[in-house]
Order: C-alpha cells, then sequence, then structure tokens
C-alpha cells in the first residue's frame, strides 16, 4: 500500500485538508439524537478488525431492502446484499475515523440536489418551482413526526448520503497521491511500439505424456508449503443427492386425456329434481364458451383476437389454418394438454407497416433537436413520398437515413399491428389500403410516409385445457420410493450401489461454501446448506428433505476445513505444474548445448517465425501467451542466438532477426497522463480490495440465516 504510506506521510496537507470538515453536521441530528447509530444490541453478525455489527441493526437492513427488492429476491440474497455493504461501510469507516473524515451540512445538501428523486418532487419546491433547503428541512421534520415510515427511509437514504460523500474524500485524498512522470511514459509508449522479429524453435510440453512424469505426494506437499498464499481454501461441503420429483406418470397423463375427450362430446345427465335426462352440452356444441370453460378448463376463455405470433409456436400453423367451428386436438402444450376450436376469423385483421416519420417543432413528442417548421416538414415528406415510390428505392434504407421516429434504427420498421392500436389517421391508411401500398398520412407527431408490408388474419380462439399433474398415488409412490433409499443408505447399504439398483441418478454437488443457497438441480435449498454445515452432521450422513415438487436424499461426501488445502484437495491444480516443471527439466537437460537445427531435427520440430512482437502484446502466433520468452528477446541483439528457455507453453530457442524502436515523441505528456487516469480509475476498487483482504473479518452470518 504504497500510496496510502505517501499519503501518511503527507500529514500536513492531510491536517488541512480534514480540518475543513471539523465542524460535520447531519441533517438528521437537527431532528434526532442519534438515529444513525445502529447500536449493539444483543449478539453480532460480524466481527471487523475488532468491531462488531449488531444483528438486531444487520435485520432491519435486510428488511429494507426487502422493500426495495419486492419479492424476486430471495433471503439468503438479500442477506449477502446487506453483508457485502456492511463490510464495505464498516472498513471504510475504521479508515474515515483515523483520518478524521467528516462531512458537512452544505455538502450533503448538495449532494441532495444531484438526486432526481429529491430534486423534483413538489414537496421540497418554493413558489417559484425551485428545490428549497428550507422547504426540505421542514418536510423531514414533519416525517419524524407524523410519517415514521417514510422519516425511516430517509435516515436510510440519509446514511447513504453520509458515506458516499465520505468515500468520495477518502478515495479523492488517494487519487491525489497517484502520479505518472513522463520517464513512465516514455517507457509505456515503448512497450507498445518497440517491435522485434524472431525465428525461433519450440518443443512443447505436450510431447511428454503426463503418464511419464511422476509426482509424489511429498512433491505436491512441499509446493502447497513453499506457497501457501496460492492454496488458501474457505469451509466447504460436498455433497450428493438423488432426487424424487413429484411429476406425472404415463397413467396420470392418459386420465388427463381421457377427462378432456370425455368433455369433448355432449352427455346426458339425469335431474332429479325435474325427473328427466337432460343432455348437457359438451366443448364441440356448446353455445355458451365462456361458461363452459369457466366451469370445465383449467384456462379461461380468452376472447381477444390473435395474430399467427401470438399462438403457440409449435401449433400455429395448424391452429391457424382451422376453419370456424372445427377443431383441433388434444395436444400437448408445455405442462398442458388441450383441445382448441376456431371461434372467428377476421382477414387481414393484423397489418404489418414501416413509416418515416418527419417531425417539426411543436409536433407532439419532438425532438427537442428539431427545428423544422410544419411547413418545411411537409415539403420534405412529399418530396420522400415521391423517392419512396420510385423503382429501386429500399425503404428501410430511406427510413434510415431520414426517418425522425424512434423506428429509425430499424428501417422504420413497426412491425404487426391490430386494428384501433395505431393514432387515427395512420390506422385509417393501413387498414383501408393493400400490402405494398406507400403514401402521405398526417398526424400530431407529424408527416409520415407509411409502407403496407404485410396483413395476416386474426382469429378468435376457444381452449380447453387441463394442467398435467400427478395423481394422488403417483404422489403417495414417490414418497415411499424416497423414504425407503434413505432408509436402506442410512444403515449399511452404499449410496451409490443403492441408487444404481434402483436405477436413480446420483448428482454430486462440490465445493458448497457456507452461505450458499442454490445448488445445481434442486436451485434453492438453504436447509441442505445447513444441514451439511451442522457440525453434528457427519461424514457419509444421509437425509431426506421436503423441496418443492419432491424430495431429495442427501449424502455429506466431503468435508474442507478453512485453512491451507489438503494435497487431495490442492492436487487438481498442483499436479500439472508440477509435471510442467518437471517436463522442462527433462526437455532442457537433453538438449543442452545443441544448435538451433540440431534442437528443431532431435526433437522432431521445425522452426517458425513471429514478427512485431511488443512487450505490450507478447503473443506468439500458435504459443499463445510468452512474456518471458519475448522479454528475453527484446533484451538480445539483432542476430544473437537464445540459449534454452523456458516458456508457458514449452521450451524455446530463438534468435533475433529485426529490432525496431519506435519514433522518438517530443513529449510523452499523453502516455503519461493515460497510465495516471487508469491508475486512478483502479483506486475506489483496489484500495478497498486492499483494505479488505489485510482485515479480520468474523463471519456469523451462518449462525442467524
Amino acid at each position: 500500500m504504497a500510496i496510502l504510506e505517501n499519503i501518511r506521510k503527507r500529514t500536513t496537507v492531510l491536517i488541512l485538508i480534514i480540518g475543513l470538515a471539523l465542524f460535520a453536521f447531519v441533517i438528521s441530528g437537527v431532528f434526532s439524537s442519534n438515529e444513525l447509530g445502529g447500536g449493539k444490541v444483543g449478539s453480532s453478525v460480524a466481527e471487523i478488525n475488532g468491531d462488531e455489527i449488531s444483528i438486531d441493526q444487520f435485520r432491519r437492513n435486510v428488511e429494507v431492502y426487502s422493500r426495495m427488492a419486492g419479492p424476486s429476491a430471495s433471503s439468503i440474497q438479500l442477506v449477502n446484499q446487506v453483508w457485502e455493504r456492511e463490510v464495505r461501510n464498516t472498513i471504510l469507516a475504521q479508515q474515515f475515523e483515523k483520518l478524521g473524515i467528516n462531512i458537512e451540512q452544505d455538502r450533503i445538501l448538495n449532494y441532495i440536489k444531484t438526486i432526481p428523486n429529491y430534486v423534483q418532487n413538489p414537496e421540497f419546491h418554493n413558489v417559484s418551482g425551485v428545490f428549497d433547503e428550507n422547504k426540505f428541512r421542514e418536510a423531514v421534520a414533519d416525517w419524524k413526526a407524523n410519517n415514521p415510515g417514510r422519516y425511516a427511509m430517509w435516515l436510510q437514504d440519509e446514511q447513504a448520503i453520509i458515506q458516499n460523500a465520505k468515500e468520495q474524500t477518502y478515495f479523492n485524498l488517494i487519487k491525489a497521491g497517484v502520479g505518472s512522470t513522463l520517464k513512465e511514459g516514455e517507457l509505456e509508449y515503448k512497450l507498445a511500439n518497440d517491435k522485434v522479429d524472431i525465428k525461433y524453435v519450440r518443443v512443447p510440453f505436450t510431447s511428454i505424456p503426463d503418464s511419464s512424469i511422476a509426482v509424489s505426494k511429498k512433491e505436491m506437499e512441499a509446493y502447497i508449503n513453499d506457497h501457501k498464499e496460492d492454496y488458501k481454501q474457505d469451509r466447504a461441503r460436498d455433497v450428493e443427492f438423488v432426487y424424487f420429483e413429484e411429476k406425472a406418470s404415463l397413467e396420470d397423463e392418459n386420465a388427463v386425456k381421457e377427462e378432456i375427450a370425455q368433455l369433448l362430446e355432449d352427455r346426458v345427465e339425469y335431474n332429479a329434481q325435474k325427473d328427466v335426462n337432460d343432455t348437457i352440452k359438451g366443448f364441440r356444441n356448446t353455445t355458451d364458451m365462456i361458461a363452459f370453460l369457466d366451469r370445465n378448463s383449467d384456462l379461461k376463455y380468452d376472447t381477444i383476437y390473435k395474430a399467427k405470433k401470438d399462438l403457440p409456436a409449435k401449433f400455429a400453423d395448424t391452429l391457424m389454418s382451422l376453419e370456424k367451428g372445427s377443431i383441433f386436438g388434444t395436444y400437448k402444450d408445455g405442462d398442458y394438454f388441450k383441445v382448441s376450436k376456431m371461434m372467428d376469423r377476421k382477414a387481414n385483421g393484423t397489418v404489418k407497416s414501416s413509416h418515416i416519420l418527419i417531425s417539426y417543432e411543436g409536433a407532439q413528442r419532438a425532438n427537442p433537436e428539431v427545428t423544422r417548421t410544419k411547413e418545411e416538414a411537409e415539403k420534405k415528406a412529399k418530396e420522400l413520398l415521391v423517392e419512396a415510390k420510385k423503382a429501386g428505392t429500399v425503404f428501410a434504407e430511406l427510413a434510415r437515413d431520414n426517418s425522425d421516429g424512434p423506428s429509425a434504427p430499424q428501417g422504420g420498421d413497426l412491425g404487426y399491428n391490430q386494428e384501433g392500436v395505431m393514432v387515427g389517421p395512420f390506422n385509417d391508411f393501413t387498414f383501408s389500403n393493400p400490402v405494398g401500398a406507400i403514401g402521405l398520412v398526417e398526424t400530431d407527431f407529424g408527416f409520415h410516409i407509411v409502407k403496407i408490408d404485410d396483413k395476416q388474419d386474426i382469429v378468435r380462439i376457444a381452449t380447453l385445457a387441463r394442467e398435467i399433474e400427478p395423481s394422488e398415488q403417483t404422489i403417495n409412490t414417490l414418497f415411499t420410493e424416497a423414504t425407503k433409499f434413505e432408509m436402506e443408505t442410512t444403515s449399511d447399504k452404499d449410496f451409490s450401489e443403492a441408487a444404481k439398483e434402483s436405477n436413480f441418478v446420483v448428482r454430486p454437488v462440490n465445493k458448497i461454501k457456507e452461505m450458499d443457497e442454490n445448488l445445481p438441480g434442486l436451485s434453492a435449498q438453504r436447509a441442505i446448506v445447513q444441514w451439511a454445515f451442522n457440525e453434528e452432521t457427519k461424514l457419509g450422513e444421509v437425509k431426506r428433505f421436503n423441496i418443492n415438487n419432491g424430495y431429495a436424499v442427501v449424502r455429506l461426501t466431503g468435508k474442507y476445513a478453512e485453512g491451507l488445502m489438503s494435497v487431495e484437495d490442492a492436487s487438481a491444480l498442483v499436479l500439472p505444474k508440477l509435471r510442467k516443471e518437471k517436463k522442462a527439466a527433462q526437455i532442457m537437460e537433453a538438449n543442452k548445448g545443441k544448435t538451433m537445427d540440431d534442437f528443431a531435427k532431435d526433437n522432431n520440430v521445425t522452426a517458425a517465425t513471429a514478427s512485431a512482437l511488443t512487450m505490450k502484446s507478447p503473443t506468439i502466433p500458435g504459443a499463445g501467451s510468452e512474456a518471458f520468452v519475448v522479454g528475453t528477446a527484446f533484451a538480445m541483439e539483432q542476430g544473437a542466438t537464445s540459449g534454452l528457455i523456458k516458456g508457458d507453453s514449452g521450451i524455446y530457442m530463438l534468435t533475433v532477426t529485426k529490432k525496431e524502436e519506435a519514433a522518438k515523441l517530443d513529449n510523452y505528456s499523453t502516455y503519461a497522463n493515460n497510465l495516471q487516469s487508469s491508475a486512478a480509475g483502479r483506486v475506489n476498487f483496489a484500495v478497498y480490495n486492499a483494505l479488505k483482504e489485510s482485515s479480520t473479518i468474523e463471519d456469523k452470518r451462518a449462525t442467524f440465516y
């Protein structure tokens, strides 16, 4: 953290800057004594560098996030969002306190003036319709006295405003210490523009089979201990499960189809009150389709006319071809069996059109940049109409180049629209003229050159639908199977063997984290994760869970403690690296002292060339990124040949065939400024991550969620 160290050295400057904020003021402080403090009531959900985060305050924050997010976000997603925010705010607050950073009243109010929800709210406007600080203060006081909910929301906003302002001050102080010299700019220029051409021979590591390289457990253990930072792990668990899904059987599907078949035709029922047999009209013959479907269908009658694109894609052609009164089905559409009847058809009931809009100043929804008069707009529209009607004119290109409408990038395409959707004159033209017609239409939006591209029928279709659901018998059978499997695997039977005997599919899920929620194949299953991390759950233990649409029988197969990875856990990562090291040593030992030609010949490879390589882009065609190899080439003289070089993909030998220095510039300030801007742009992210990495964070979320 050299940047932070530079700031600490500039103590005098910091004291002057921070001194400007000594008389900090919080707006809500006018009305309350300490609403901003969460308080450390009850137990904590975390401890960060010795500071505790109260579970009570944390829960209140989760509730606020829940109200903002709505029903789409799960509880764990909300918890994790609040967690990240609380960790960030706490870590940065500790830095603010060390540096004495605080925020003045004026800065808070200035920040509020950038938030549209406040600035544009008439509640805070004076008689001139302008945001008024005093009106805003009065409103906050009124919320506190009469509207606790609104006041609580304001306190949340206020905390965010204060936090953002403090962060801005803090990161700006750090950015002030970020600089770049002209020499650094010159180096950046040379790294991107100095070029080198090489002739090289590469013996790839893949030329030696992995199976021929032996790596011992002791070697892997030593490598892991020498690279501890690369092989740290969090607490994790492995599980495997069998999913018993509640879904309809073939018998259930056939039963649904039979129910539909019985509803198709008329049936005779005895009427005890009248002592007569009544004929109950079926789907085919009913004269009151709305009432029939209300009584007998899982989907109600949709009386709206539909275009082909609005019908189920798989059956759209068949449904559109039905004659009035004819029936199609039974057919399966998603989770339903359906029978459909053509009730009515409107020929050419939907029109596909394109247009070129020529707007003018004062027209409805006119772009502010449009300054032409109505007369000028009409003249231009008439000229374009003539152009559009010429043979060979591509209407879409004309629209893209001239239309003021939002559909211009799409060539003026407005898609299909039914009668009454478009504005009156536009609607009348499209529905009263044939396909291919082009004409001029005036509306409140301006002048339109309209082209009719296509017309299609629209239809009204009644559909008798029954959802395909598992029967009670199917559900009971599934429960029996899941329970039996759980009992077998809880005793002495192997999980995989038992599943194989019953043709069940075993699905593994590895490296589950303590605050995970979603499990592949099962979606949100927090209860399974909590069970897996329960200290009382033993390795190999099996449990059945009731989940949406069925059951999951789960076995705990692996436990990983926080800290350094074991050899077994890290082997998949370490083994390839150690194999590469041994292959490199083997190739270099076997080819020591050879010329480039001999190196190529003895290893059955051919020499290749690479041109215009740079240090900023050290990619050798066919070999990939080879920074060390390219860097070595730049360090050599033109015409010189290297010894054996260990690259990322193999062992190299190269000759520098050409070196080309970039032309010198009079000034490298552009490159220096770009470096400085790039470094400053990384400050917020890099500094926070460095602070977080160096912090001691005790996470207790799993205790509460």
